[in-house]
């Protein structure tokens, strides 16, 4: 389950316009209004791009009356962040027995 909910976060991620918005999200909530203002899209195209944000449990949005606010999930980040750290601590051990045996061969 974990790991096919790391290919929907870093799917998500792969598109610079949901980076933008999961940025702005990162400052707080916002109206999917507010996400649409600096990107040149659609509405309809930005709620797309807000589906799958969703789907990836990078974001929660909640609709008020006809206002839709969305938020980001830090959990979803966390869980992604926690991959890239394993695999980095993994290649630092790697590194530092390379350092280790250079050394000794000199």
């Amino acid at each position: 389950m974990l790991n096919h909910q790391l290919d929907l976060v870093y799917s998500a991620l792969s598109d610079g316009s949901r980076r933008t918005m999961v940025d702005r999200l990162s400052r707080g909530p916002a109206t999917v209004k507010q996400l649409a203002e600096p990107l040149t899209m659609s509405l309809p195209a930005v709620l797309q791009h807000l589906r799958v944000l969703e789907e990836s449990g990078l974001v929660r949005s909640e609709k008020v009356g006809r206002v839709r606010t969305c938020r980001l999930e830090p959990a979803a980040l966390q869980q992604a962040e926690q991959w890239i750290a394993d695999r980095r601590a993994g290649w630092v051990a790697r590194l530092d027995r390379l350092e280790a045996f250079l050394e000794e061969d000199q």
